[in-house]
């Protein structure tokens, strides 16, 4: 095995796209769709994206740097809603008409940025734990099930969590349900289809990072 890095180029790219597809989510969550029965956020287009990756890091690197992930994660999130929190804050210019549209894109509610980051936080390490914990049990095989698993778990704690905190008294109890399950189903969906994809992407990473880690000592502290 070749020795670990403190940070390769791969896990750096990794990382970005993790931090890009948290940012595009709380975007793209701003408006609701509907695809026949399901009631979604369109950030159910991207969130997937981070679980996968969060899969592929727990994988390979470890719980450890899994937790590092999600923590810078968690931190480029915070600032770019603080960020359009205070943007729109400020007024606009007298020529500039366009502060309705901008305050429904970038004006996010304290409750629903409150609902993002404890949702995030726990979703993301719920996954990272099982994938580590079950990736030990299994003795590195089966990792399609764990996965798949793992995903289960993180996102319905995230819509157990963001849901009832985000939108409780907005939107009708029924609907409400309906949302967080078909969250949950078609995000679970979305990796399962991408699963060969991402056992290929775990398969090269392994390969060519020449890193493999279990994490039999590990302390599963979230910080």
């Amino acid at each position: 095995m070749k020795k670990q890095e403190p940070v390769s180029v791969t896990f750096m790219l990794l990382g970005v796209t993790f931090c890009v597809c948290l940012i595009l989510a709380n975007l793209l969550a701003t408006k609701q769709v509907q695809f026949g029965p399901l009631n979604l956020t369109a950030g159910a287009l991207v969130f997937p994206i981070s679980y996968v990756v969060n899969d592929c890091i727990t994988e390979v690197w470890g719980y450890r740097r899994a937790k590092l992930i999600i923590w810078t994660g968690f931190v480029m999130n915070f600032a770019f809603v603080f960020l359009a929190w205070l943007a729109d804050l400020i007024p606009g210019a007298p020529y500039w008409t366009n502060q309705e549209g901008f305050h429904a894109l970038f004006g996010l509610a304290p409750r629903v940025a409150l609902a993002s980051f404890a949702a995030f936080l726990i979703g993301s390490f719920l996954n990272a734990y099982v994938m580590s914990r079950m990736k030990i049990h299994d003795k590195g095989h089966r990792f399609s099930l764990r996965a798949i698993a793992s995903t289960i778990v993180g996102e319905l704690s995230d819509s157990l969590i963001f849901f009832p905190i985000a939108l409780g008294g907005i939107v009708p109890e029924e609907n409400l349900a309906l949302m967080m399950v078909s969250q949950v189903v078609v995000k679970t969906l979305c990796e399962v289809v991408i699963l060969p994809l991402t056992v290929r992407i775990v398969a090269w990473l392994k390969r060519t990072e020449g890193i493999d880690v279990y994490d039999n000592d590990v302390n599963y502290s979230v910080i």
